[in-house]
């Protein structure tokens, strides 16, 4: 554990001109105390980290040392080849980047390690679209990509409804969710607001030649959960109450929302005396949708209420009857 500790340690001060102990012991996860301790051991072992004092103080390196990557496992190896995802990245127009990069990792590795890269190639493999849907990478995202990763505010024009609308914004990050890739930025009016944008509705993006300063305290994924969260339970605004059999419980989560029909299922009582049935409460987005999904489960679900979408399924039902009827 310590071992690693230390390796972390000269890593974090490699990648930074300096840092105090507070910082260290925050990255490692503890006390200042050991962050003392583990800076005298890396010393004595010949890793030169000298300590500033004063209240500008932190540990570095002196005279530009670096280690050699020797120091990894075999799993660690593999790991570090499979962070990367190769269409994210030749979409962004980062594959070559990219290449590059693993060259010098692979070149640095022990001879024992060389074939880490081919060995995680075999092992996983990222598709991220969905099935049965073809996805394009939007024309302007290498632009934006490229605005991301330089800390520059952008000048974009996005479709909104049947009109285009201008902002001014700092690009924090990307996402790419089930093939669509979406930028998460803060509004250069309103610097309290970060937003989503689908990249694929950009018309127009020009980069500025002004940086803007990250909020350090601003967490990507974070950010991205709590506003996914959102989304999904903003879409969902009306009600249904419906009965499913034991089959019909089982695939509720694969026809509707899962967070929802979680949240049904948890809030509902025991199976009924006719046939173990159980009676739920679903949000759904719309009738309309709640037809389309539910009629999946076809025998495996009655609708109780609202009436409306009951007279839907009465309807389907009589057509499918009528359809299927042998004299």
């Amino acid at each position: 554990m310590r071992a690693a500790r230390l390796i972390k340690m000269v890593l974090l001060l490699q990648s930074r001109a300096s840092m105090t102990a507070a910082e260290l012991a925050r990255e490692l996860e503890v006390s200042e105390r050991t962050i003392t301790r583990d800076a005298q051991a890396l010393s004595e072992a010949g890793v030169p980290v000298y300590a500033d004092r004063g209240r500008a103080g932190g540990y570095r390196l002196v005279g530009g040392y670096r280690t050699r990557l020797t120091g990894l496992g075999r799993s660690e190896a593999e790991a570090l080849f499979l962070s990367g995802v190769p269409g994210a990245l030749r979409e962004m127009g980062l594959e070559d980047a990219a290449s590059a990069a693993r060259l010098k990792v692979s070149a640095a590795l022990m001879p024992s390690l060389a074939d880490a890269s081919r060995a995680a190639a075999q092992r996983f493999h990222l598709d991220a679209p969905g099935w049965f849907t073809e996805t394009k990478a939007p024309e302007l995202l290498p632009a934006v990509a490229d605005a991301v990763w330089d800390d520059r505010r952008v000048l974009a024009r996005y479709r909104r409804g049947d009109s285009d609308v201008e902002r001014e914004l700092e690009p924090y990050g990307l996402v790419l969710k089930a093939g669509v890739w979406y930028l998460c930025a803060r509004v250069v009016a309103h610097l309290d607001s970060y937003r989503v944008y689908r990249i694929d509705r950009f018309t127009a993006v020009e980069a500025g030649a002004e940086r803007f300063v990250r909020d350090v305290d601003f967490d990507l994924p974070a950010f991205w959960e709590e506003r996914a969260e959102q989304f999904a339970r903003s879409i969902l605004r009306a009600e249904v109450v419906v009965r499913l059999s034991a089959d019909g419980v089982r695939r509720l989560p694969y026809a509707v929302d899962a967070v929802a029909a979680r949240e049904a299922l948890e809030a509902a009582g025991g199976p009924d005396a006719d046939g173990g049935w159980v009676t739920v409460t679903l949000r759904v987005e719309s009738e309309e949708v709640a037809h389309s999904q539910l009629a999946g489960l076809g025998p495996d679900v009655e609708v109780l209420a609202p009436e409306s979408l009951r007279a839907r399924f009465t309807d389907d039902a009589l057509r499918l009857a009528a359809l299927y009827h042998r004299p």
